[in-house]
């Protein structure tokens, strides 16, 4: 999510600003091409945290499921303690 608070930062990369001190201007352009390439930059690096991010919730959860756990039930008042192997 922080990754879409650089966007407005990469679009002002794609500005290029030039000063004429001959007759005291100043321009400014806006290079479409490098702006689209920032932005594409942007989205294939967050299809990449997503896909790890997938990935790893997905191993994670193999290894909950494949954790045996042993309950043992006490009907004397105390505490059931469990232990995972």
């Amino acid at each position: 999510m922080r990754i879409l608070l650089a966007l407005p930062l990469l679009a002002l990369g794609a500005c290029q600003v030039t000063k004429d001190d001959a007759n005291d201007t100043v321009s400014m352009t806006y290079n479409e091409d490098v702006a689209e390439n920032a932005a594409s930059d942007v989205g294939n690096f967050a299809e990449g945290v997503a896909n790890e991010v997938g990935n790893t919730a997905t191993k994670v959860g193999d290894k909950i499921e494949n954790t045996d756990v042993d309950v043992d039930v006490k009907t004397d008042g105390n505490k059931a303690e469990a232990n995972a192997n």
